[in-house]
């Protein structure tokens, strides 16, 4: 919590959310999916059925194309709404 703070998760399934102003959510496990207020940062990470990374993305919650306190994960390296 708090200003320019960061949430990481690394289970399959799992979720990481940041809420303060300038924070980072990052996920790593498989079928993973992250969220945050506007002005946060989400990294996502995609990985396929052997657990390999295929695909990572870093996008920034701008309000019009990554909304705030929506979850997003990573498919077929796209961002989607979870």
């Amino acid at each position: 919590t708090g200003n320019w703070s960061t949430a990481t998760n690394t289970g399959d399934w799992g979720t990481a959310e940041v809420s303060c102003k300038e924070s980072v959510a990052i996920v790593t496990g498989r079928q993973s999916k992250a969220a945050g207020n506007i002005g946060c940062w989400l990294v996502l990470t995609e990985r396929d059925d052997e657990w390999h990374i295929v695909s990572m993305q870093a996008v920034k919650v701008d309000g019009k194309e990554i909304l705030p306190n929506v979850y997003y994960t990573l498919k077929d390296d796209k961002v989607v709404e979870a």
